[in-house]
């Protein structure tokens, strides 16, 4: 009997292409809701991700999909999926 493959489930974020000045690489802003934990008071807290995108199809203001991958350099962990819009 052969063993089953096991699928390999990988993190999905969306965000805001903020810079595109070096080739192949894109800084996106992934920005989140959350709730105090005392006070309940919900306020914006934002992460900025280098992605890898190997046929600079992104602009700054694309609104992307990234997904998390191989390293492809020190700070690059995620890379490129699709444009959801502008």
């Amino acid at each position: 009997m052969s063993t089953p493959k096991v699928q390999l489930v990988r993190r999905h974020l969306e965000g805001t292409v903020v810079s595109a000045k070096t080739p192949k690489t894109r800084i996106v802003v992934v920005a989140r809701i959350v709730a105090h934990q005392k006070y309940g008071k919900r306020y914006e807290v934002s992460q900025r991700y280098a992605v890898h995108d190997e046929t600079n199809q992104s602009q700054v203001g694309d609104h992307v999909v990234i997904e998390a991958s191989r390293p492809y350099s020190r700070t690059k962990r995620w890379r490129f999926l699709r444009k959801v819009g502008a």
